[in-house]
């Protein structure tokens, strides 16, 4: 039987929603957690840096405390798994050079080979004219990571909920990271769709191909 690509996108596609009730009775193994994690750690960024830092919050008293500045949403005490995305709310020539050190580190590359890499990251979101918009700038990455988290669970059955009704800076307080260099942008439940969830029946609204797509 040949494998039909249309086929499987279209399930794929299909198959993942905003979960209003997760089934709190279910939990992601610890396998496919771990397949998760790395798809979060592994997700592309600009330049490669990497500005954020994913908080996995479990305990159970925290969740209530950040339920309540989530406009009371159950998902965030109900799922499996709740992650928080974070970000630098500002960056330095440190952090580029500890992101350039570890890259010849991996690369098994001298670190002054790289140091025309280095110059343009830094003249461009330290110095340069992104510097301004740095956290708006950071804040961007973490979406592209949060899109590959929901893609890669949708691929294994796993249910998701992209959450940015909720309060950031109540989260940094909840989470104390009021003094640490990273913020709140946005959050990830993750986990098991409820049976009585009604919005998995839901037709998806989708504007048509034409009014989304335009070929130049």
């Amino acid at each position: 039987m040949q494998f039909s690509h249309e086929e499987y996108l279209g399930d794929l596609n299909n198959f993942r929603y905003a979960v209003k009730r997760f089934d709190a009775s279910k939990k992601i193994s610890d396998s496919d957690w771990h397949i998760l994690e790395e798809s979060l750690r592994l997700s592309p960024s600009s330049y490669g840096l990497q500005p954020w830092k994913f908080l996995i919050v479990q305990n159970t008293n925290l969740r209530e405390q950040l339920k309540t500045v989530s406009w009371g949403q159950t998902q965030v005490t109900d799922c499996s798994q709740y992650v928080v995305f974070t970000t630098l709310k500002s960056l330095d020539e440190k952090y580029v050079d500890q992101f350039i050190h570890t890259i010849a580190q991996t690369r098994g590359v001298d670190a002054s080979s790289l140091k025309g890499y280095r110059d343009a990251i830094v003249g461009d979101v330290v110095t340069g004219p992104r510097s301004g918009i740095a956290q708006a700038w950071t804040q961007r990455q973490a979406y592209i990571a949060m899109g590959n988290l929901m893609t890669t669970a949708a691929m294994m059955h796993i249910d998701t909920c992209p959450m940015e009704g909720l309060d950031p800076a109540a989260y940094d307080r909840i989470l104390g990271l009021e003094k640490s260099p990273y913020a709140t942008v946005a959050a990830c439940a993750v986990g098991y769709r409820h049976a009585e969830d009604k919005y998995q029946f839901a037709k998806k609204v989708r504007f048509k191909r034409d009014q989304v797509i335009e070929v130049r």
